[in-house]
């Protein structure tokens, strides 16, 4: 399998096929003058539609780069260098690309380059090399600074909060495990029924069902709310279900939203992956991948095929900035491991100590082995109930008490934030405009750790440390672990427990703040933040216990 061509559109081509006669073309507002990428029909600067294409001198500075080791194609073969360049006419541009006719070692952010195209079947890919002289120039900011987010936040609009109509009364979840080799809508309803009978409910009490992401892509979900109704024969009178929402948690952020209209009184809200499985299925022959030959991602045809690569650009960035490192990062997924040991469903239980995390097998530079959570197969499921039914129900009540969802930056993966996780510093910021509780207030943390760097950039993001300050503050382990400042991924996060995209730490939460976590309690638990994605639109909620 060759890497993924881009997929020429009338909008696209002139980018992708400039390298017939040598010359980079970016979109450009007529009227601003601003360079405009992805293509657009409007500027997003003057939302003039007066847009045209205008050839640029192919120079640009490295904003900066990752050294691949893991994923590759028969026509591109690891190790590759896959970078983020800003062009020079407009450094608010910046292009996903490879850095070719050099040695990784050789690189060095600032360092200008300059564009050389490479031909593909009906394609051109502008790649980008060196200069012959080396230069050194300024690396482009942010549009807004990573300390400026919370200028931007909308104030909320009305006095009453949405959020404290509606508690979680009932969690679930399935086995979870490695290549299970079982349906995945099984471990959904085992979820769901788990979650039901957790509530003291029964499956004609539901009447609102809600998931993420709604489809059943290479692993990523059972078929959503018609497989699930399809299933249980439930008669839903509100229904969820898509990406385009606040994280892999969004559909209980969904839930609350449509309780609080009354358009449901006990909504099922579920999720699950079966990753693990898929991926045996793939390599034996018995499942094909998605996709085809061409894409419409900007970051695919330069085998940038993983969040990974991207989160791994943002990685290198933070360090360059505020003097992180690899060991910054290695203890977040110390915690994890350490948390897991003490939670018989974690798939991964064994020590590990600095050098297994050090020397783990390289992914893409900063990232190792062990900065990358675990695909598996399982399912978990949560009932969000109407407050004034909670207080009957037989389980503890957790109750809302805010969330964070507004977008603030852009949404295109490499147009955004240069030094965090996408999607994670506006969030953070609305969160605390929705409640008069603030971080020194909360008593444990379900983070979002895709991988570590996800969950570093929360831990900055919310307020925990400052920004810039995660190396001293997560230095030796000790501000995160159970008995720490602020206690972190209690389950053993998706670096150790299994990766449930983000509704296992939903799970946790719950279970950290009822006092069920055994061994793994945190005392006096009553307050929790849960954080849902990054990259895509993401969410976070803050929980409480009537206490």
């Amino acid at each position: 399998m060759t890497r993924p061509l881009p997929e020429l559109t009338a909008q696209n081509e002139f980018f992708w096929t400039a390298g017939g006669d040598g010359v980079l073309r970016i979109q450009e507002c007529r009227d601003c003058e601003a360079l405009i990428h992805p293509p657009q029909p409007v500027c997003r600067y003057c939302r003039s539609r007066n847009m045209g294409v205008r050839d640029v001198s192919g120079k640009a500075t490295l904003s900066a780069f990752t050294v691949n080791h893991r994923f590759g194609f028969p026509d591109l073969p690891p190790p590759y260098v896959v970078a983020q360049v800003a062009v020079v006419e407009d450094p608010r541009v910046r292009l996903t690309t490879n850095i070719v006719e050099c040695e990784p070692d050789e690189l060095e952010l600032g360092q200008t380059v300059e564009v050389t195209f490479e031909k593909i079947e009906d394609v051109w890919l502008p790649l980008f090399r060196p200069t012959a002289v080396k230069e050194i120039g300024p690396l482009p900011e942010d549009e807004i600074t990573p300390t400026d987010f919370a200028r931007h936040v909308s104030a909320p609009l009305t006095a009453t909060k949405f959020e404290e109509q509606s508690a979680i009364t009932g969690i679930g979840a399935s086995r979870l495990g490695r290549r299970l080799m079982v349906a995945p809508l099984s471990l959904t309803i085992d979820a769901c029924e788990a979650a039901i009978a957790d509530a003291g409910l029964t499956i004609d009490d539901i009447d609102g069902l809600s998931t993420y992401p709604g489809l059943d892509v290479a692993g990523m979900g059972e078929g959503g709310v018609t497989a699930l109704e399809g299933a249980l024969g439930i008669r839903p009178t509100w229904i969820n279900g898509g990406m385009d929402t606040f994280g892999p948690g969004g559909s209980v952020i969904a839930a609350m939203m449509a309780i609080a209209t009354g358009m449901a009184r006990h909504v099922l809200c579920f999720r699950t992956l079966w990753e693990a499985t898929f991926q045996q299925l793939m390599k034996e022959g018995r499942t094909s991948p998605p996709g085809g030959p061409r894409t419409s991602s900007w970051q695919m045809p330069f085998g940038a095929t993983s969040a990974a690569h991207v989160l791994a650009l943002n990685a290198q960035r933070h360090f360059q900035r505020y003097g992180t490192t690899r060991e910054t990062l290695g203890w977040i997924a110390l915690n994890q491991r350490a948390n897991a040991a003490l939670n018989p469903t974690a798939i991964y239980r064994d020590p590990m100590t600095m050098d297994d995390y050090l020397n783990a097998r390289p992914i893409t530079t900063p990232f190792g082995l062990y900065d990358c959570d675990v695909p598996c197969d399982g399912a978990v499921a949560v009932i969000v109930s109407a407050v004034d039914a909670a207080k009957d129900m037989p389980r503890k009540p957790v109750y809302f008490e805010a969330v964070g969802t507004q977008i603030i930056e852009r949404t295109d993966w490499d147009q955004t934030t240069l030094t965090h996780e996408p999607q994670v510093l506006g969030q953070s910021a609305h969160l605390w405009t929705r409640t008069s509780l603030r971080p020194k207030d909360v008593d444990v943390a379900e983070l979002y750790d895709g991988f570590t760097f996800n969950c570093l950039s929360w831990l900055e993001g919310l307020g925990f440390c400052g920004i810039g300050e995660a190396k001293d503050f997560l230095d030796g382990g000790k501000a995160i672990a159970r008995d720490g400042v602020i206690p972190l991924n209690t389950h053993g996060g998706q670096l150790s427990h299994g990766r449930t995209h983000g509704m296992g730490l939903i799970h946790e939460a719950v279970t950290q703040l009822r006092g069920d976590a055994g061994e793994r309690q945190v005392k006096d638990a009553h307050v929790a933040v849960v954080s849902s994605g990054g990259l895509t639109p993401s969410g976070v909620i803050l929980m409480r216990t009537d206490g």
